[in-house]
């Protein structure tokens, strides 16, 4: 059996706000996870990632853990930056390339997990196994903003390649259609009447378990993902991560997953990390009113994305009170909780309070209501999660 390791680089290792809680493996492009992208491809479950020592406990379900020690040979080592396309690959080769890039590579032998441990090592420094170099499609996340950059294309391709193997079908008679691309409902879906399916720009794709409540406009190209619920006002361009619950405008955004926009607010250009939960009336910014390029904070000092449009970055248990603004470009490491007035364009993890400066949050009480959060959606926050949650506190950065 194949075993598949998924691989952060330093690059990598700079995607915050969410590297100081998650691989990024475990981050969303497009409809899938990366590392469901590349276990669909290569047909091999992922056995374990390389990344920061201070992910070591990271505990999610249907994730692997922390890689062992050693990389066995025989084992394919990912660059978790490289997003595949949704087509299955050819599982023999030696080495997969992307764009010119090497993305994958097959072990001759093992390779000790050190050799990898900071990230500075490259894929084509690894012993590879002889055999065919591959070439594959995908696109190449070279900054945590690529996210969004790349969102609408890839969830046009995205939806194409995963509806023939699901058992989906149009829209109920009671929902309204337009536009030329497919609206998908995959069986055991709910679409109550009066909704809007518009495709004029793109497919929409339904997945099991999910609702879309009455009174919604959903916009291809959109993903709903299982379990969630999108409930009234316009969803467009966006990829909605399992068991989450969205109201409001929300419009060219990635939701990871088990979080919660349940009232109005108007989310754009956004990225939601895990368990974030916006207040009654959270408001995004996504434009500068100069029309310009918007800049983000990053580990390396503020960067220009070359977007004209970027809202907030909201990293994995962020909350936000009920009114909350956030001007275009905002970064809210993980575990922040935020209220009355607007943040500063960077707000630490485990930030807390109404106001600059905050306060940290206590690690104890921070788990506590971690936990319960969780809980709420039926997982249990275990004690390695709890460990792997206490080291992101103790890791935290500063903006």
């Amino acid at each position: 059996m194949t075993l598949l390791f998924l691989y952060d680089d330093e690059r990598a290792r700079g995607f915050e706000p969410f590297a100081l809680t998650r691989p990024c493996s475990e981050l969303r492009a497009g409809a899938l996870v990366i590392r469901t992208r590349w276990e669909r491809a290569l047909g091999a479950a992922a056995a374990g990632f390389v990344a920061g020592e201070h992910l070591v406990d990271f505990e999610e379900t249907g994730a692997p853990g922390f890689a062992g020690d050693v990389l066995p040979a025989g084992a394919i080592v990912v660059n978790s930056r490289c997003v595949p396309a949704l087509a299955t690959l050819d599982r023999d080769a030696a080495s997969w390339h992307c764009g010119g890039r090497l993305a994958a590579v097959r072990l001759a032998r093992e390779v000790p997990r050190a050799t990898l441990a900071d990230g500075r090592a490259a894929l084509d420094s690894l012993p590879a196994a002889d055999g065919r170099r591959a070439e594959i499609g995908g696109r190449w996340l070279d900054e945590v903003w690529d996210l969004i950059r790349d969102l609408s294309p890839q969830l046009s391709e995205d939806i194409a390649a995963l509806a023939p193997g699901l058992d989906v079908s149009p829209p109920p008679a009671h929902a309204v259609v337009l536009g030329a691309n497919p609206a998908l409902v995959e069986a055991g879906a709910t679409v109550e009447p009066f909704t809007v399916f518009d495709t004029a720009a793109g497919p929409v794709l339904v997945r099991r378990g999910a609702t879309v409540s009455a009174f919604t406009r959903v916009v291809g190209p959109c993903y709903v993902g299982e379990e969630s619920t999108v409930a009234g006002d316009k969803i467009a361009n966006c990829s909605i991560g399992e068991v989450s619950r969205i109201h409001g405008e929300i419009s060219t955004t990635i939701v990871l997953g088990h979080s919660n926009k349940a009232h109005d607010g108007f989310v754009g250009h956004s990225l939601l990390g895990r368990w974030v939960n916006l207040g009654a009336g959270t408001t995004t910014s996504n434009l500068k009113n100069t029309y310009g390029t918007v800049q983000l904070w990053t580990p390396a000092g503020l960067r220009d994305t070359g977007l004209q449009f970027f809202g907030t970055a909201f990293g994995d248990h962020v909350k936000t009170g009920i009114g909350l603004r956030l001007s275009t470009g905002t970064v809210l490491g993980a575990g922040a909780n935020v209220y009355d007035a607007m943040p500063p364009k960077a707000v630490a993890p485990f930030a807390w309070g109404g106001q600059a400066p905050y306060d940290s949050y206590d690690a104890a009480k921070f788990v506590q209501v971690a936990a319960k959060a969780m809980a709420r959606r039926h997982i249990t926050l275990g004690d390695k999660g709890r460990r792997q949650l206490l080291r992101a506190h103790a890791a935290r950065w500063s903006a």
